[in-house]
């Protein structure tokens, strides 16, 4: 059963990316017969997409809003704790008594029957200690509320990144693919000079050899491409049955990082762990305020209404009704202690909020400097493949024109073209990968395009 609601689950995921899949029914049946192949579904999709299914179905943001239900429970209890408690009961009950226990003779009566039924209520009128615990709870929720955001922006950085990986690999099997074709025409240069007398076979075995190589690199790239993509799918919950497509490139131009200051300042109201803290440090004087609330009195009214007698159909009115000052005394030191634990939790989260900013602080200088430096090197490696293309194109009509010319040169410019391409790509990825994590950082993943 659990394995149906799963393989329906991953469907419905799926129908939300792509439209109309086959029916439940068919899903059902197809699950029942592992002869039945299942259809591979196509889902497109763009690094704001991908974030956005992952920031809805991962499971560990689904995880974060169950304990946002799990301190809404809590906010409850600790509010019914100052609301009134009521309760009813109804007894029938047959019995004797000693009469020596009155001061009578010691004999004991006949048996003889009691009806009693009655309504309780209490109400706490005043407890600054629970007070104080209800309010400590709602900061607790709030806690639950921006711990569940962080790790929607942790999940978002982390497919973005891994949507990143997947463009990366996709555009090095591009490049690949690029080098190889050019490997082709000039091979098929190659063959038609040694024809012509003009080259010998070491020129076309040298070249032969080159593409060999070339389709072997291919092979390995698909391989990337192909784990990215499952590392992908499992960050978006979806199956070996859906095959994805990105459609977002690799951006060769990134908006640039705001000032030290600026950048600290937007971190500093927008990440979730920050606002989180500031909650927790409310939540534990909330606690502190409530345990040292003990100390004082609490005023607590009673009461009971209902019926007693020997039979339901006989009996008469009945009450009780009481006004509680319950004033602590001593307990054992068990308060005191409770107390000390308070204060030192207290003083923790603020340490902690310390550590939380220093740590966003670090975060934020890392994301702008990794971010300046990449767009640097993309600048470097775009003049670097320009300049790569002219000299392979120079080489080329060279060795196509002139048949006194050695192909070394042209394998030389074949192997700076493919070294070039592949620094564009690994700095075009550095470069969109820091744009991401300079997002996270100052907590603007959500405008990411």
């Amino acid at each position: 059963m659990s394995c149906t609601r799963s393989i329906a689950w991953r469907i419905l995921l799926v129908v939300s990316l792509t439209g109309p899949l086959p029916t439940m029914h068919e899903a059902w049946a197809t699950e029942a017969d592992p002869a039945t192949k299942v259809p591979v579904q196509e889902v497109h999709l763009s690094l704001r997409a991908a974030m956005a299914v992952a920031a809805q179905q991962n499971p560990s943001v689904l995880l974060s809003k169950e304990r946002i239900e799990a301190a809404k429970g809590n906010v409850t209890t600790q509010l019914g704790a100052m609301l009134p408690n009521l309760s009813a009961n109804v007894r029938q009950s047959q019995q004797t008594q000693f009469l020596g226990t009155f001061g009578l003779a010691p004999v004991r009566t006949e048996a003889f029957s009691i009806f009693d039924a009655r309504v309780s209520a209490s109400q706490n009128l005043f407890s600054l200690s629970l007070i104080q615990r209800w309010r400590a709870s709602r900061e607790a929720l709030q806690v639950a509320e921006f711990d569940a955001q962080s790790s929607r922006f942790d999940t978002m950085a982390s497919t973005g990144l891994a949507y990143l990986e997947g463009v990366k690999a996709a555009t090095a099997l591009a490049m690949r693919q690029a080098n190889q074709q050019l490997i082709r025409e000039l091979l098929a240069t190659a063959k038609v000079r040694q024809h012509e007398g003009a080259a010998t076979g070491l020129e076309v075995a040298r070249l032969e050899g080159q593409l060999a190589n070339e389709q072997q690199q291919i092979v390995a790239a698909q391989a990337d491409l192909e784990r990215a993509k499952n590392i992908l799918g499992n960050l978006l919950g979806l199956t070996f049955e859906v095959r994805m497509t990105l459609t977002d490139p690799l951006q060769p131009q990134v908006p640039e990082a705001a000032a030290a200051q600026a950048a600290w300042e937007q971190a500093v109201s927008n990440r979730a762990e920050v606002q989180a803290q500031v909650k927790r440090i409310k939540s534990a004087e909330l606690s502190y305020s409530s345990v040292t609330g003990e100390r004082l009195p609490s005023l607590v009214a009673q009461g009971d209404t209902g019926l007693i007698g020997n039979r339901w159909n006989n009996s008469l009115d009945t009450y009780n009704m009481a006004l509680l000052l319950q004033i602590p005394l001593f307990d054992g030191g068990q308060r005191e202690g409770r107390i000390s634990t308070a204060r030192s939790q207290m003083r923790q989260e603020g340490f902690r909020m310390q550590v939380v900013l220093n740590q966003v602080r670090a975060e934020v200088n890392e994301a702008r400097i990794a971010l300046a430096a990449a767009k640097d090197k993309a600048a470097l490696a775009q003049a670097g493949l320009q300049a790569a293309t002219k000299e392979t194109a120079l080489a080329k009509e060279r060795y196509a024109v002139l048949t006194a010319v050695s192909q070394f040169d042209v394998i030389t410019a074949i192997t700076s073209m493919a070294r070039a391409r592949e620094n564009l790509v690994g700095a075009l990825f550095e470069l969109n990968a820091a744009r991401v994590n300079y997002a996270r950082a100052t907590g603007t993943l959500e405008s990411l395009g």
